[in-house]
């Protein structure tokens, strides 16, 4: 599967929301996304397995627990690709930035 296609699902992004702000146990992450989507665990642990086999998120054992955090890899290489199309935004947003500026 694609990045693309692994981040176009909300839930997936909502999880990588919840590890960009550090490492997360899977309960953590699956109560989260339980209350706000209403998917199982089962359902859950799908998704963080499709996120770390895309190479998006990384997974180790601490005990009974399993931590997931978010590979940088995989996200600097989204980055290097969108390079191309980010004059696309800054141009528009130094634009507006210079609008600002004159008020």
């Amino acid at each position: 599967m694609h990045v693309f296609d692994v981040l176009g699902d909300p839930v997936r992004r909502r999880i990588l929301e919840l590890l960009a702000d550090g490492e997360q146990t899977s309960g953590a992450i699956a109560a989260v996304i339980q209350a706000e989507f209403g998917i199982s665990q089962p359902g859950v642990s799908q998704h963080l397995r499709v996120l770390r086999e895309s190479g998006l998120a990384t997974v180790r054992a601490r005990g009974a627990h399993r931590l997931y955090a978010v590979d940088s890899a995989t996200l600097r290489e989204i980055d290097t690709w969108l390079e191309r199309f980010r004059r696309f935004w800054t141009q528009h947003l130094d634009a507006l930035g210079a609008e600002f500026e004159e008020k």
